[in-house]
């Protein structure tokens, strides 16, 4: 039987605050440990992210979906509308509220671990080569999800997302936050990880325009569900991203 709504609201909220804690914590210890090598920092990082990530899809996957991230949860509800297992219309606001106050705790939480002040970021990151970067790193989370959907290979999408996200920490210009929930809340942290608030509304239009292209590519290239290997809706283990550092 499927979770109820408070539950799957609950698993949401705690996943992307964890997931942003990793973030925002990792990028602390990263500069305390690594204070002069901003390429050992990016590793640091990345591989702390990727872990928890592929960690939290495992565990919260099977009660909401693993989604931590609203691209997702809203292409999720629009590939599997016509489905009756499908994540209904009424759960998206909800969802959506939730990923986004829990990316903003999984802020707050990260910076009292380490002692850091509360504030908001002043890294500014609002170039077009950036936009650029996160509509890539959106596009490839958003045809990869749906690519294990739609062949029946929603097992794989832990170690799957994790692979992705950790390997577009380094091919794309804006370490692929490919998240609006994530980005938002990054912009609660005065550290490595933090993203200026004025930068905020770029990334997420470019996240948008990102995730229409992966949905779209993904439709192209799977135009129906597989039929074997027991193909199932995105509600059930998908996924999310993360995203990095400068």
């Amino acid at each position: 039987m499927p979770a109820t709504l408070p539950r799957r609201l609950l698993a949401e909220l705690l996943g992307t605050m964890l997931l942003v804690t990793a973030v925002v914590g990792s990028g602390i210890m990263a500069t305390k440990l690594s204070p002069h090598d901003t390429g050992l920092q990016l590793l640091e990082n990345s591989t702390a992210t990727v872990f928890a990530l592929a960690v939290l899809i495992l565990v919260l996957g099977p009660v909401s979906g693993g989604h931590f991230n609203p691209v997702v949860t809203i292409a999720a509800w629009w590939s599997d509308r016509r489905e009756p297992t499908g994540l209904a219309g009424k759960d998206v606001g909800p969802y959506l509220a939730v990923q986004s106050i829990g990316a903003i705790g999984g802020s707050i939480l990260g910076n009292a671990m380490f002692g850091v002040a509360q504030g908001l970021s002043a890294t500014d990151r609002a170039t077009p080569q950036l936009w650029l970067g996160e509509a890539v790193a959106t596009a490839g989370l958003l045809l990869l999800i749906f690519a294990l959907v739609r062949t029946g290979r929603v097992a794989l999408a832990a170690p799957a997302v994790g692979a992705y996200i950790g390997a577009a920490y380094w091919f794309t210009s804006s370490t692929s936050f490919a998240n609006p929930a994530v980005t938002i809340g990054r912009a609660f942290t005065d550290t490595f990880a933090g993203i200026a608030p004025a930068s905020v509304p770029a990334f997420i239009a470019a996240q948008i325009v990102g995730a229409l292209l992966g949905l779209g590519l993904a439709v192209a290239l799977y135009p129906k569900a597989s039929t074997t290997a027991a193909a199932q809706p995105l509600p059930q283990p998908a996924a999310v991203a993360a995203g990095s550092t400068p």
